[in-house]
């Protein structure tokens, strides 16, 4: 069965950094086209924060994160990270990583469409607080 395990997270004071790692299961990361991270937050809508590629290693981060998180995996350990720093209040969520599975519809939505992905995890909570 295919499960993704995400961890990392905690209660944090603005500014802060917290690094989160989502390691797969019975597939190797090169199995997948692109692992995502996702964050849900009370309320709103799952919204994608960054996206990696298996292929060419290419990345993409949402506006509201450049320049403050970094995405990045390890093949060896089929671990993929996001390492985030300079954390806001705003960024307080449920993180989820996730397989894309469905690349056509990423084609057309774009390599952060939920709907392109595969939610398998449970998610790991990030609390950014004073």
């Amino acid at each position: 069965q295919v499960q993704l395990v995400e961890s990392g997270g905690g209660l944090v004071q603005p500014g802060g950094s917290l690094r989160l790692s989502c390691a797969t299961s019975a597939f190797t990361l090169d199995y997948y086209y692109a692992i995502g991270w996702f964050r849900q937050a009370p309320g709103k809508e799952r919204e994608g924060v960054s996206w990696v590629s298996t292929g060419d290693n290419s990345k993409q981060y949402a506006d509201s994160v450049k320049g403050r998180f970094t995405i990045s995996r390890d093949n060896a350990k089929n671990v993929v990270y996001l390492q985030m720093n300079n954390l806001k209040p705003e960024d307080t969520a449920v993180y989820y990583c996730a397989p894309l599975t469905r690349l056509t519809t990423a084609q057309t939505m774009g390599p952060m469409y939920p709907g392109a992905y595969d939610f398998l995890g449970q998610g790991t909570q990030v609390t950014v607080s004073s």
